[in-house]
């Protein structure tokens, strides 16, 4: 008997080790829906920092990491938080790298993250309203805040001399949010929103909204959408119909989608998506080689975002959310030694030894506030059907 308890106990204790040898993070982005042009880069992003972690065998002693994707879908709340649950309760994962779109990131935030004890870091959730969400302390985000990007949008617009634009934004938190907050900027600065109007995405026809959209008239039409569902609907029927032949497109309308449905026929169109010229960008280009595309929307955002889960649990050493979530900040910020893209085991090290890393990342990280970023901005231009890089801001 006492034999039989002694090799009880040491498979318990070799099941136990096994366990403590790895860390199970969420990736939960739209890998259906309006954006699932955009989520296999970012789901690619974050996983590229997952592995760059595990193989350095530095994270809280060797453990490894393993990621565990979920559809949010970008746009059903219940979907995105069951699978969120599933996350948390089935897989154990002890962080999620996610959401993406703002409405079903603030339904897995309140539903799942602060009730479970999760911390989330999303890569591309932009409303407004998540900068006062009550979070407990769990919620980050690599993106800067759709009150930032009206602002950058309203600038670009008006140094361009467009001085009129019609409106027409994604009926969701996201789409109004940026629509609120570029009207309020733009006119603040002297430009004019001949009309405002939400569209529904899923829609076979929307000749009736680009209709209201060229009566109220506009020297640009702003569409404040997605790429893969309502907002190129509205471009395509603004075409069709001779409506407007220029565009300005902020970021969930950026993407290789935009180029394969409308190539040279939006040539002069512009826009804006959250994007850096660090030369943290370089060194993740670099890291990625040609692997996936370096420069989609969101995925240098969402390398960072996994990254910064990780360095937190080593400036904690533990795994626990509800202890390294007091880290984030601190490693996101200086002081420290700066550490870019391909040195996070450089960063495990200095984090274990006891020291301070300033994590700039591949998007110049640096967290603000209710830990959002400060925001960088890619300025773009669409020439030769091709979306070229005009600057950075």
């Amino acid at each position: 008997m006492k034999k039989l308890l002694m090799a009880s106990a040491a498979a318990a204790l070799m099941a136990g080790s096994a366990m403590a040898g790895e860390v199970k993070i969420g990736v939960i982005l739209g890998f259906t829906g309006p954006i699932e042009s955009l989520t296999p880069q970012m789901a690619d992003g974050a996983e590229l920092a997952m592995k760059e972690v595990s193989d350095s065998g530095k994270l809280l002693d060797g453990m490894t990491v393993t990621p565990v994707r979920a559809d949010s879908t970008c746009i059903d709340a219940g979907a995105a938080t069951a699978a969120a649950e599933r996350l948390v309760t089935s897989d154990g994962v002890k962080g999620i790298m996610g959401a993406d779109c703002s409405g079903v990131t603030g339904a897995i935030l309140a539903n799942v993250a602060v009730p479970n004890g999760i911390v989330m870091i999303s890569p591309s959730a932009t409303s407004p309203a998540l900068s006062t969400a009550e979070d407990n302390g769990l919620f980050f985000r690599t993106a800067p805040s759709d009150a930032r990007q009206g602002e950058v949008m309203a600038d670009i617009l008006l140094e361009q001399g467009v001085k009129s634009v019609a409106l027409t934004y994604t009926n969701n938190d996201y789409g109004k949010g940026l629509a609120d907050s570029f009207k309020a900027a733009y006119e603040a600065k002297g430009g004019k929103v001949t009309i405002s109007a939400a569209h529904e995405d899923g829609k076979a026809d929307y000749s009736a909204e680009v209709a209201a959209l060229a009566a109220a008239g506009g020297d640009r039409l702003v569409v404040a959408g997605y790429v893969d569902q309502g907002g190129s609907g509205i471009v395509r029927a603004a075409l069709d119909s001779g409506a407007f032949d220029t565009f300005h497109f902020p970021d969930g309308m950026i993407s290789a989608k935009l180029e394969e449905n409308f190539g040279t026929d939006i040539d002069g169109s512009t826009g804006q998506h959250p994007g850096t010229d660090s030369p943290g960008a370089a060194k993740f280009a670099e890291l990625v080689g040609g692997k996936f595309d370096a420069t989609s929307p969101f995925t240098p955002e969402s390398y960072d975002a996994a990254a910064l889960i990780l360095l937190a649990m080593q400036a904690a050493g533990t795994t626990d959310p509800n202890v390294y979530k007091d880290k984030v900040m601190d490693v996101a910020n200086a002081p420290g030694e700066k550490i870019y893209p391909g040195e996070l085991g450089k960063a495990l090290d200095i984090l274990k030894s006891g020291g301070d890393i300033d994590y700039v990342g591949a998007t110049a990280v640096e967290l603000i506030g209710p830990g959002e970023s400060a925001g960088n901005y890619r300025e773009i231009v669409i020439k030769g059907g091709k979306v070229t890089t005009v600057k950075y801001r």
